[in-house]
């Protein structure tokens, strides 16, 4: 399955490891893990402001985590493409859709409460419930 991971889930894994983000990440290891253009950006300008100190440890986090990155997509039309409360989101979802992503793990609400079939929305130990 192609896994997408918004920069929300990357700050936990990256910054804030434990048991729970280790044990989602040996779960994604069966699957193909995916990550926007634009959650890179945001995850780069999260790190200069609140965390510039862990900048070597955010490069060593993604040379040993096999991923495939994504262009950020633009939706050509808002046709099939849900409403979302947060318009910074909307470029990570335009991508999901657009690239066929199966699953999308957050913790951003304004994800969670959104009605999708495709990609599925859960949080991580959603994801690990459902996937492991």
């Amino acid at each position: 399955m192609k896994v997408m991971l918004d920069t929300n889930i990357l700050v936990s894994a990256i910054f804030f490891p434990s048991k729970r983000t280790s044990s989602f990440l040996n779960a994604l290891s069966s699957h193909e893990i995916v990550i926007s253009q634009y959650s890179i950006d945001e995850l780069h300008e999260v790190t200069a402001e609140k965390f510039p100190q862990m900048k070597v440890k955010l490069d060593a986090f993604f040379k040993d985590l096999p991923y495939e990155l994504l262009p950020t997509a633009r939706a050509k039309s808002k046709k099939g493409i849900p409403m979302i409360r947060d318009v910074k989101d909307v470029p990570i979802l335009v991508t999901a859709i657009l690239e066929n992503v199966d699953i999308l793990v957050t913790g951003d609400e304004d994800f969670l409460v959104l009605q999708t079939e495709r990609p599925e929305i859960m949080t991580m130990a959603e994801f690990e419930k459902k996937y492991r």
